[in-house]
Parts: structure tokens; C-alpha cells; sequence
């Protein structure tokens, strides 16, 4: 009886774990800004830049499970990912999961390169 509570305990837990690794969609359909942010100006003033905020993209979606300082938590830690993988690496890792890691938490590859970039500068 008590290992089949521990394992009812173990199977719940890991489920709450792996749901709080999904992000949602919901809060970038409602307002797509969220994720971006409107840089300056170009020179001449008739086109604007669009910058997509890797870190707020990162607390969103990513530190449920890899904390909110790269520190590791469900997932593994970050803060050093970058002397291990490339950001070509990451990408793949963030569009295909590894692991426990599910893929498609990120869609947009904007949103994809970005925190790729952002996480292989983590050295």
C-alpha cells in the first residue's frame, strides 16, 4: 500500500512538473506585444525594428522549469549552457525538446533565435 502511494505521489508530481514546462498561447494571441518590444527609429525614419525581448520570452515560458536565473529546477541549469552548446544547438533543442524537455514550447523562430542567442552567451 505505501509504495503504490509513492508512485500515485511520484506520477502526480511529475505531471504538474511537466505541464508547468508548456507555455501558452493565450497570452500571446491576446496581445502580441507581450513578447516584443518597438526599438528606435531607423536612420531614415521610415521603417521601424521590431526587437524581440529574449529574457521576457525566457520568464515566460522557460523559468517554471529552468529558473528564473538559469539556476535549474525541474530542468536542467542554464547558466553556463552556452560553453556547451551553440546557438544552432539550442534552437534544435528548443524546436525538437531533449529529454524531459517537450518540444514546441516556443513557435515563432523569431522568438526561437533569440533566446537561443540569449542562452549561448550563458558561458
Amino acid at each position: 500500500m505505501k509504495l503504490k502511494n509513492l508512485l500515485l505521489t511520484l506520477g502526480l508530481g511529475t505531471t504538474l512538473a511537466l505541464a508547468a514546462c508548456g507555455g501558452s498561447d493565450d497570452s500571446s494571441s491576446s496581445d502580441s506585444s507581450s513578447t516584443k518590444e518597438e526599438s528606435t527609429m531607423n536612420d531614415d525614419s521610415s521603417k521601424t525594428e521590431t526587437a524581440v525581448d529574449a529574457e521576457k520570452i525566457f520568464a515566460n515560458n522557460c523559468a517554471s522549469c529552468h529558473g528564473n536565473n538559469l539556476e535549474g529546477n525541474v530542468g536542467p541549469n542554464l547558466t553556463k549552457v552556452g560553453s556547451k552548446y551553440s546557438s544552432e544547438e539550442i534552437q534544435e533543442i528548443i524546436k525538437n525538446g531533449k529529454g524531459q524537455m517537450p518540444a514546441g514550447i516556443l513557435k515563432e523562430d523569431e522568438e526561437i533565435v533569440a533566446v537561443a542567442d540569449w542562452l549561448a552567451d550563458k558561458k
